[in-house]
């Protein structure tokens, strides 16, 4: 695998959970370098690719890929003349050609400016960030978005670096480098992980884009058409958990005899009953793989469909 080549995570059954079919239309909310998408086209779907990162929209070859944010789904669609979709697909989190690429500022193995954003073309980097919020909100992002343990601890440290030592956080290895210091390494991950994924989520705001994606990716489904969603993360694989049980939804039991349906609408049927997780070839091949999970539901007609 070359360094910047990003190897699609769960292909198989990502087009096994979207049941693509000859002719059908696929929005690929989180095109990347387009794997997923390639091989929807391969079997016949028509796709409409999203992604705010430039880069990833200018490696695009032979399909439509437009920039913006998977949480602007609904509106993209539209007005790409799109009035509903047979099947969506988010597949979440950063990619391998942004991991690998230092410039962006993702990898906390790679020295790069304290960058993070996926779309360069403005908003503020994570160096604005910890170089200048309070440690109170220092604090609520790592522990919120990172699930930070010790949150507060780092949060205090980076204040205390910044209004003693007049430090400035300018780079990823710096910052890295850092934040080891301060807890050490425990078990195999890095003691930054933490708190680098804090750091990328609120850059750029991945959570409420999440939402966003995932109520407009369900109003433009048709009926009978499937969601698919890859998550890496635990925080975002239970946003997802939740959003697609809430449309699934539970039949309850009345009072007065019977029962009756209760959920969010647009209604959904369960494809997977629980996350599907790689096997260990593709683990093999691909590391990165490991900690992905693909939940997915198929919209259903119903008296009260939305």
């Amino acid at each position: 695998m070359g360094a910047n080549e990003h190897v699609p995570v769960l292909l198989e059954e990502a087009m096994d959970a979207l049941q693509v079919k000859r002719g059908g239309r696929y929005v690929d909310g989180t095109f990347g370098r387009g794997g997923h998408a390639r091989e929807i086209a391969r079997r016949g779907g028509e796709v409409l690719g999203i992604d705010r990162d430039g880069e990833a929209v200018a490696s695009a070859r032979g399909m439509k890929v437009v920039k913006g944010n998977h949480g602007e789904i609904e509106r993209i669609v539209n007005e790409n003349g799109w009035s509903e979709a047979d099947g969506v697909l988010l597949d979440l989190g950063v990619s391998s050609p942004q991991l690998d690429d230092a410039g962006r500022g993702f990898s906390f193995l790679r020295d790069g400016p304290l960058d993070m954003r996926m779309d360069r073309s403005g908003g503020v980097t994570a160096a604005d960030i910890v170089n200048f919020e309070s440690a109170e909100r220092l604090e609520e992002i790592f522990r919120v978005w990172g699930e930070e343990p010790r949150a507060h601890m780092i949060a205090k440290a980076i204040q205390r670096a910044r209004d003693e030592r007049g430090v400035r956080f300018a780079r990823t290895l710096q910052f890295a480098e850092f934040i080891g210091g301060l807890l050490g390494r425990r078990g195999g991950h890095h003691p930054a992980t933490r708190v680098f994924q804090a750091l990328r989520m609120e850059v750029n705001d991945e959570m409420g884009g999440l939402k966003r994606a995932l109520g407009g990716g369900m109003r433009i489904l048709k009926p009978g058409g499937r969601f698919a969603v890859i998550t890496f993360e635990s925080i975002t694989d239970r946003a997802v958990k939740r959003f697609f049980a809430a449309h699934v939804g539970k039949m309850a039991s009345l009072q007065g005899g019977g029962e009756e349906w209760r959920g969010e609408e647009p209604r959904a049927a369960a494809v997977t009953r629980r996350a599907v997780r790689a096997g260990r070839e593709e683990i093999s091949r691909n590391p990165r793989s490991r900690s992905a999970k693909l939940r997915a539901v198929e919209k259903i007609r119903w008296k009260g469909a939305g």
